[in-house]
Order: structure tokens, then sequence, then C-alpha cells
């Protein structure tokens, strides 16, 4: 047995797999908004007094681990058959933690819940998380530093970006100068939730530490020059780095006390969101797309090597299973989708059937842009005039616009997350890209994914796990219809216009 688990903006998700069945044995989640409603978050995050600033409480993370674990346990989940455990998690978001992390994680005890156990371990009570775009003003200093963006893009495989972590910790320590001397470690979402199963300080995995403007993309190692120009002693502060597959430790007493699980069960580095993502998908080679919908749209695909988005929108980062992957994402995704939904009071079968109707050259387009959005940097704009079909329309056809420096559109794409589910989506991403369009059975493609890592890890081949647990849900994909190519072309054409305008 190999657990999975991804801790994403708005729940906590453990996938139990069997690699030698090829069955997935349990899937069961941790909703924040619903569970732990004393967080008071709202699509599990929480806005900040600032424009632009999102943040969520890291001491929810910690106590839906044990809510998650206690779930499984209740449901007589074969807690005591795990050999492995890997995880994933939104990338960007930092948690800043004292010297007392260590201490506490090396003398858990099992008879009192982690979170007050931990509680005393931060010295920012806060995380900012990967929709927090309110560093602009750092990120432009890190920029004159260096000289300009293109010496991060070729650096780090990004440019310097607002949500990522080094403007964020440029930001703190400049507000919290005490707070930041205080600091021992500042860990990712990912790596902070790895600490918690092995019981040390864990390293961060290169394919969620490409994501923070500190990695070199190719000596995968922290930046000197990256680091000097974020905040003083940036570096000292950082975990290593390391393989997602490689061992970080056994599982923590706690866990082996607490629920069960063997105390020889080895944890795998923890990774990002989608990085994870793309290994649930079975796209761990290059040829393939993956398009991601969840509370941002996500487009990525394994490649070789580290080529950069010559326009600075889009990130390389690493792939878990070796080399890289390349990825663009919008920020206006499902969200969008559920605040236009509760604007016209329709419901979701409402919404997909206006979606299924045939677009013509005439049919109205939007700006996608209820919040500011990242592909391309925006302003929100008006939605009052909005409908389903201009909005979705708006989001692909946004995302076909800048997933140009992607490379040669693949033979077909794949789709996972929750709004994957509608097939009017589904079949106006097929439309609008001219590619097939195939579901899995999955929809926790992060958890799946962080468990196939951890069989990969110990021993077990990526091809036949791939084969058993990335299939395909229906048996013909969902293909473009007759005349979509003429009637998007003139509908991108209109895009465009409205875009740059």
């Amino acid at each position: 047995m190999y657990l999975g688990l991804d801790c994403s903006t708005q729940s906590l998700t453990a996938t139990l797999i069997n690699a030698e069945s090829g069955t997935v044995e349990i899937q069961e989640s941790v909703h924040f908004e619903t569970e732990l409603p004393h967080y008071q978050t709202h699509h599990g995050f929480v806005r900040g007094a600032e424009p632009d600033e999102f943040f969520c409480d890291p001491l929810m993370w910690v106590e839906a681990l044990d809510l998650l674990l206690e779930k499984m346990k209740k449901s007589n989940a074969p807690l005591d058959q795990i050999k492995a455990i890997s995880g994933s998690a939104q990338q960007h978001s930092t948690v800043y933690l004292n010297h007392n992390f260590e201490r506490t994680l090396a003398h858990l005890r099992s008879d009192l819940p982690l979170v007050e156990q931990l509680k005393d371990s931060f010295t920012r009570p806060v995380s900012p998380i990967w929709l927090d775009a309110s560093t602009v003003k750092e990120c432009d200093e890190i920029i004159e530093t260096l000289g300009g963006n293109r010496e991060s893009v070729q650096r780090t495989g990004s440019s310097i970006i607002p949500r990522f972590s080094a403007s964020q910790i440029r930001k703190h320590a400049k507000q919290f100068p005490g707070h930041w001397q205080d600091t021992f470690k500042v860990h990712l979402v990912s790596s902070f939730m790895g600490s918690l199963m092995v019981g040390h300080s864990a390293n961060i995995d290169y394919g969620d530490g490409a994501g923070m403007n500190l990695m070199h993309i190719t000596r995968r190692n922290w930046d000197k020059k990256m680091a000097d120009a974020t905040a003083p002693g940036t570096i000292k502060r950082l975990p290593g780095l390391a393989s997602t597959t490689d061992i970080a430790g056994t599982v923590s007493h706690y866990f082996t006390q607490r629920y069960g699980i063997p105390a020889d069960a080895k944890c795998a580095h923890w990774t990002g969101d989608n990085p994870a993502s793309l290994v649930g998908m079975g796209v761990t080679t290059p040829g393939e797309w993956v398009i991601s919908l969840g509370t941002s749209y996500t487009l990525f695909s394994a490649t070789q090597t580290p080529f950069v988005d010559p326009q600075g929108y889009g990130h390389i980062f690493g792939n878990p299973l070796g080399n890289y992957m390349s990825l663009s994402c919008f920020k206006n995704g499902a969200l969008a989708c559920i605040a236009l939904k509760e604007q016209l009071n329709i419901t979701w079968d409402d919404f997909d059937r206006a979606l299924l109707v045939p677009r013509t050259p005439d049919s109205p387009v939007s700006l996608p842009f209820y919040d500011t959005e990242i592909t391309p940097p925006a302003r929100a704009v008006d939605q009052s005039k909005t409908t389903a079909a201009s909005l979705v329309d708006g989001q692909f056809l946004n995302m076909r616009h800048h997933s140009l420096w992607h490379g040669p559109a693949p033979e077909s794409i794949v789709v996972t997350g929750g709004i994957s589910q509608s097939d009017g989506v589904c079949q106006t991403i097929a439309n609008i890209f001219q590619r097939p369009i195939k579901r899995l059975y999955t929809h926790a493609s992060a958890s799946l994914g962080a468990a196939m890592i951890a069989a990969y890890a110990d021993g077990h081949q990526i091809e036949q796990l791939a084969h058993d647990f990335c299939k395909s849900k229906q048996r013909r994909a969902i293909t473009p219809q007759p005349d979509s190519e003429v009637i998007y072309t003139s509908l991108g054409e209109k895009f465009t216009e409205l875009l740059y305008r």
C-alpha cells in the first residue's frame, strides 16, 4: 500500500493505492471551509487587508492532517499496510518557523493532536498562498537589484513573480525584521507537511523548489545571487534541496503510535501539486499536454530541457521523475465560473447546457478576469454582460494564446480537476485547441501522483503504475465539432483584439 497526500487550496486529500493489484483502495478528503470552519476561510483562504493579499493559517493544514488520518482510521483503511508515503501541496506558499519546530517534531506526543504541540513553532501566524499578488513593489526591488527580469528567467526558469516565494519572503523580512530575525527555517507547504510526516525538517524537492525564484533551474541548487536580492540571510533559512523520489526518512513515531502506520514506512519528499499532477495524469514524458481545471487553471507538460517562455509569463519546474516540466498558470479558473454561476443565479446543469450550444463567428467573447490575472498580467474587468459561453470561451482562448511557447500542440490533451466533469467545458477546450480531450477516472490527480511517486520510490516501475492508475474515463475522447476551427479562428481574433485593447 502506498499513501499519497495533497494539501491543495481548498482541501487535504488522501489516496491509498495497492500497487500490486493496480487498484485505488480509498480516497478521503478534509474540506477546509466546511470541516475546519474556525479558520474562517472562503474557498480555502482568507483575504488580507491589502489588495490582492491572500493567506492561510498554517495550523489549519496541521489540524487537517490529523483529521484526515482519523477519518481514514475510522473507515478501516489499511494504514498498517503502508510501505511508503509521499505528498504534494499548493505551490509557492511559505511557512515561517522558529527553533521550536525541530525540537517539537523530535518529541511529539501521540496522545496530543499536532495542532496543540506545534502552535508555538511559527514566527509568522499566516502563510501567504499562491493567490497572493501583494508583492509587486518587492518584485520591482528584486528586479532592480538583478538588473532586469531576464536574469531571473535564465537562472530560475521564471521571471520575478508576486506569487512566488522570493518576493513574499522579502516583504515579510522588510515589514517584520524582528520576526525575520527569529525565523529558523522557511518551508514551502509541501516541505512543511513532509517534515511533519518524518519528524524532522525535510528538504524541498526540485519540482516545488523551482517555483520560488530562488533555485537555479539547471544547477538545481539555491542561487546565491537570487537569495541575496531577496533578503539578508535567506539561504541559511532555506532547507536543503533533493530529488522528489529520494527518501526523506521513515514515518514519525507520532503516526505509528496514533494511527498504526508501520514504523518502517518510507517517506519520499513532497512536491508541488502541479508536478504531482503531471505524474498522476500519466504524463511523465514529452508529447502530451495536461490542463488542470482547479481553483486556478494550469496547462503543463513534461519536457527534456528547461526552455523558457520568452514573454516571461510561463514557468519551468522540475519533473518529480527527472528532467523538467513547462507550466502556464491562469488565476481566473474555477472560481470565475463559480462567481458567474452565482451572478446569473443558475445551476451547474444550466451552466453546462449553455456551453454545449454551438457558437458562431458573431458570438460574444469576454475577458475572463473576475480578479486580477497573471497570464497575462491584467486588471479585473466588468462582467455584467458575461455569459457562461463567453466566459469559458474567453478562458480557453486566453490559454491557447499563451500556450504557444510550450511547443507544438500535442496529439491529445488530458484534463483533470472538478470543472473537467463538465461536458461543455471539455467540448469547448476540444473546439478551441482542435485536439481530442481525454478525462481520467480520478478527480484527485495530485494525491494519486503522490501515491505513485511513493510506489516508484519503493521500486515499482512508473510505466506499469501509469498503465494501472491513469486510465481514461470514456472509451472515446471528446473531439472537435465540425466547423469549430473556422468559428474559433474568428472568435480568437476578436478575443485578441479585445485583450490588447
